[in-house]
Formats: C-alpha cells, structure tokens, sequence
C-alpha cells in the first residue's frame, strides 16, 4: 500500500464512515470474545479502512495484537508503519516500515512506503534514493515514478514533477492521479491553458470529483474566463456543499463578473462553513458597501476585526463607511487604528487627513496630509488637497508651494494652475494670477465659467480682457 498525501480533500460519505464504526465495534468484540483465529482476515480488512478513514488509534489496537499472534508478518508492520506515519510519529513509523522490509527485503511496495515517510521527516534526498532503489529493480514502477513525481512537487521542481507524471502516463494512460497532479504543476508553472486541458482529461476519468473542478476553476479564472470558472466552481460545490475555498472563489469571480448578489451569497455560504475566517467577513463587507447598505457593511467588517485584531483593511474600510454616516469619531477611531498597525501605509493617512479637513481641523489634516506624502511624495492627489488645506488656513506661501508640487507631477492639471492664479491673486502678484489664469483656461476653458463666478469683480477689469483678447 502506498501513501499519497494528495490535494484531494473530498469528505467520507457518512454511510462508509458508519460502515467503519460498526466493523470496528464487530472485531474489538470478536477479540474480547476469544474468536479471533477464525476472522483474522476480517480484522486485517478492519485495520486497511482505518488507514483509510483515519481511525488511528483503533488501528493500533488491531495491527499490535495480530502482532502478538504473528510477529513475523512484515505486512502487519508495514501497517503499523503506516498508521504511525498518519499519527505523525514518523521516526517510529521508519522502524517499523525497516522491520517490515527486514523480514522481506524485496517489497517494493513497502519501500515506496518509506520513501514517503522520509519525504515527511524531511529526508528528500533519502527519499529519492529510496525510490530510485525501486525503479533499479522494477524501470516502470508506476507508483515509484508517480511518488517521484509528487516529491519533486512538493519541493516546487516542476518541471522534473511533470517528467514523472508524464512517465507515469506513458505506461499507464488510465493513472487519472497523475492527470490531477500533472495539472497542479503546470498551473504553478503559470501555464493555465495547458493546466485546463490536463484537469479536463483528469475529469474524463473522475468527472465526480471536486477538487478536480475546483482546480480547473482557478486556473480558468487566472486565463480571465471568468464565466467558465464560475461554472467550474460550480460544478465543485454541486459534488460538495461544504467546499470552503470553492464557494469563498466563486464569490470573488462573481464579483469580477459584477454579480453582487450572487457573490454575496456565495460568500455567506462560505462564512456558514466557517465564520471564524476574516477574509469571508471583509468580502461580504465590502460587497454590502459597494450596495450602500453600510450599516451591514459594518457589521461584517466588525466581524472580521474581532476575529482578527490586526486586520488593517477592515479598520480602513469600517472608518470610510462610518465616515460616509456622519459617525466621523467612530471613523477616526479607526483610521488612527489603521495607522498603528500599518503606518507606513498610505491609504490610511489620507483618509484620516480628509476626515480631519470635512470637520474643520485643519491644522490635523495637513500633518495628515504631510505624513502620507513621506511615504508617497509623488501622489497629486494628495498635494492637491494639501494645497487647499493650506489656502483654507491661509497659508499662501505653503498654498503656493503645494500647487506647484502638484504642477510638477501633472503640468496640464488645469484646477492646480487656477490655485496658483487664486493664491497669486491674494498675494497682489497680479500679473503671475492673470498668467496662471491663462494657461488654466488654455487647458480647460470651463475653468473660465467657475472664475467669473467666484471673480466677477476682477473679470471686468481691463488688465482681465486684455489678457482674454477682449476689446
């Protein structure tokens, strides 16, 4: 029996594991009644469905009492070898799998056995040696070429994973496990068109099977096929309804897609599978923000913070929807909670900066304001608004300085040309005011209306028609 930690996860059905429990019930009183000898092989087919259904411990009691009976038997070692190994005793599983091979050193089985367990004690050259001993005596080990495969997977070698499985496939076109494995490879290798046709042929054999359209989900959603990967996901919580990731992905493609609604759902099914994972909660926030349902929102987001006190998006995000329903201490509890866990973050500074600007504390805002241009002094956005800060307070010069910033970014920006003119204008730089204004008006002529709104008193000055080619 070989051991392969695969990516399936698909959950037992209950009635095998119901199965399981009564054959176990059924040997243990076989054992207390004294009439063992005539069901060994009853208990021998009890102990291969606890290592298939990961009852350990009552493996153990049935593998160590037939080796009371028969001490000699290199498969019940190999069994007891690894049912250590799925109780993560590794090294005494080793032993056991070695007594095994002791009393029959040519089962190439067992060795494949060990080799796996090496790869867990973190042997890997070990376990390749022992896996090359395999293919020295049998060149086409199927289960040796497959379990290569899956070590230099694990060790992200790839492309040497794909030469194996290909291997595999060769001699056996039917090995459907190494169409699943061969399809992971190429998906880390970024090649998802050839990831997509590999999960397809995995799915000729298996069209059952979950993870092999969940698979087939990510890699069509990372080709932007969106609509074809959500009908994979499908497809996966259809064959399985508590499939964690794949209902969590399909709501983020459904989003992609504008879907809202269905995304919302598709997320609420998830948090029902596990309300203790914060990336749930803030997605389903974010979605009810996006529909302006905040107060929903909040909650979510809330959700997400109490699972995971050091979520920075979901205080950013709580403090924007409590600032868009007027509960600006509430916001501004957050953005400074934001700025502690994550200070060099610009997004954060900037809010708190607007927040503090729209309640009139100004002088706040433009440290705000400087602090998130220390980690971002390029952004134009942020030197606008601290231009208009500083005209607000009344700081020329430091207006003046900033609308310059922002020219130096972005030369055409017509609004920072037409500052400079209004904080020229203050300053009785007449002629430099009427040159800003003209340059302003020669990108954006609606510039002109908003002037002689805010000017009428200088619009009908001469030195102001002159400049406009007025007689």
């Amino acid at each position: 029996m070989s051991i392969y930690n695969s990516h399936f996860n698909d959950v037992n059905p209950e009635d095998d594991s119901n199965h399981v429990n009564e054959e176990i019930n059924a040997c243990r009183n076989l054992i207390e009644s004294n009439m063992l000898y005539n069901s060994i092989e009853r208990v021998e087919d009890v102990i291969n469905q606890c290592l298939d259904y990961g009852y350990i411990t009552d493996g153990m009691y049935f593998v160590n009492y037939l080796l009371e009976i028969s001490p000699y038997n290199s498969e019940l070692w190999n069994k007891k070898g690894l049912l250590l190994n799925s109780a993560g005793n590794f090294e005494q599983a080793i032993e056991c799998i070695d007594k095994s091979l002791s009393l029959n050193p040519g089962d190439l089985d067992t060795l494949i056995d060990k080799s796996a367990i090496e790869e867990n004690l973190g042997n890997f050259s070990q376990a390749e040696e022992t896996l090359n001993s395999v293919l020295s005596n049998e060149p086409n080990n199927e289960d040796a070429l497959f379990s290569l495969g899956l070590l230099n997977q694990r060790r992200e070698n790839f492309e040497k994973a794909i030469h194996y499985f290909e291997k595999v496939i060769k001699q056996d076109p039917t090995y459907y496990e190494a169409f699943y494995e061969l399809g992971y490879c190429y998906e880390n290798l970024n090649e998802y068109c050839k990831a997509v046709e590999i999960y397809d042929k995995f799915l000729e054999f298996d069209p059952y099977n979950s993870n092999g359209w969940y698979n087939r989900g990510v890699a069509l959603s990372k080709l932007n096929k969106l609509e074809q990967s959500v009908n994979s996901y499908d497809l996966a919580v259809a064959l399985n309804d508590d499939f964690l990731s794949a209902w969590f992905n399909r709501g983020n493609v459904l989003s992609e897609l504008g879907r809202a609604n269905e995304a919302l759902q598709s997320f609420k099914k998830a948090y029902q599978i596990d309300n203790y994972d914060e990336s749930t909660c803030f997605n389903i926030g974010n979605l009810y923000e996006q529909q302006e349902d905040l107060i929903n929102a909040i909650k979510y987001f809330s959700e997400a913070i109490k699972i995971n006190d050091e979520y920075y998006e979901a205080y950013l995000s709580r403090g924007y929807c409590y600032d868009s329903i007027g509960k600006y201490h509430l916001a501004l509890r957050d953005f400074n909670k934001a700025i502690t866990i994550s200070s060099d973050n610009m997004e954060a500074w900037f809010a708190k900066a607007d927040l503090e600007y729209s309640i009139g504390r100004l002088q706040e805002s433009v440290k705000s304001y400087m602090a998130a241009l220390k980690i971002t002094p390029n952004n134009h956005q942020i030197w606008f608004s601290l231009a208009e800060t500083y005209f607000e307070i009344g700081n020329w010069l430091d207006a003046l300085n900033a609308f310059n910033e922002c020219l130096r970014i972005k030369p055409d920006d017509a609004n920072s040309m037409y500052g400079m003119a209004k904080v020229n204008f203050l300053l009785r730089r007449t002629r430099d005011a009427l040159e800003c204004l003209k340059n302003a008006f020669a990108i954006d002529p609606e510039i002109k209306q908003e002037f002689t709104n805010e000017y009428p008193e200088i619009k009908s000055s001469k030195l102001f028609k002159k400049l406009l080619g007025e007689n």
